[in-house]
């Protein structure tokens, strides 16, 4: 969360207290790797590859492994020279859509790129698929191009890992209703919200959007906001840590 490099430059800190104390083992918990967009330079750009930098910094700061989770690219995992395990809020999520499921839902990825965490979304739940293609003409904006599936008289639930400026969910849902869609929620992992995204949020098409605590609220999105609804991923990550420190299988905690 916000300042991202403060809180980075923190965690390095910590690491190399830990490490000049002598503690036999050392792992990062970072809920959302910040950094993680940038994770390869565009064809004619002469940019940092910030995700493979910040993996850097942390193993030699000291870290023996490092638990995030949902990273924005699977790639980013071969980052890192330590072990890393990318937790998935999946189970999470999808408890709180089978609590609340409403007829006729159908799981809908809001770019191609997303399509395979939909596609998983979709068979947990055992629902159908639809993709939304989009072009985005400059950074942080999205226009909805067509979709692909049939969405008339469906409940919508658009998955994706982040919320950050809801250009790409706002319109999503708009496209959604515009097919004939009767609901449109949105299911993210991690709530960046810059910008105008809360304003954004409250006046689109989108009935509400669930994300989980990986990025603390800020006091306007918590006070203000109708829509926005956050759920804990503390006992997700908990027993993560708790099969790591004993040596289980992390893994089969998201096995289908």
């Amino acid at each position: 969360c916000a300042p991202a490099s403060k809180h980075l430059m923190e965690l390095l800190v910590m690491i190399d207290a830990l490490r000049r104390s002598s503690a036999e083992r050392i792992t990062a918990v970072m809920p959302y790797f910040g950094y993680a967009r940038q994770d390869r330079r565009p064809r004619t750009a002469r940019v940092a590859i910030t995700a493979k930098l910040a993996a850097d910094m942390i193993g030699v700061a000291g870290a023996d492994r490092v638990v995030t989770m949902d990273l924005h690219a699977d790639q980013i995992q071969g980052f890192f020279d330590i072990p890393l395990d990318n937790i998935y809020a999946a189970p999470v999520l999808n408890g709180e859509l089978w609590r609340h499921e409403p007829d006729n839902l159908m799981v809908v990825s809001p770019d191609v790129g997303g399509v395979v965490r939909a596609r998983a979304m979709a068979k947990q739940l055992g629902v159908e698929l639809a993709i939304i293609d989009k072009r985005r003409p400059r950074a942080n904006e999205a226009k909805v191009m067509h979709i692909i599936g049939s969405v008339d008289q469906r409940s919508c639930v658009l998955m994706d890992d982040m919320v950050d400026t809801a250009n790409t969910l706002c319109q999503a849902a708009s496209a959604l209703k515009d097919a004939g869609a009767v609901q449109v929620k949105a299911c993210c992992t991690h709530p960046v919200l810059s910008g105008q995204a809360i304003e954004r949020i409250e006046a689109s098409e989108l009935d509400e959007v669930v994300v989980t605590n990986s990025i603390p609220l800020s006091d306007e999105a918590r006070k203000h906001s109708t829509k926005i609804r956050q759920i804990s991923v503390a006992s997700l990550l908990a027993e993560s840590i708790r099969r790591i420190a004993t040596g289980d299988s992390v893994s089969s905690l998201f096995m289908e």
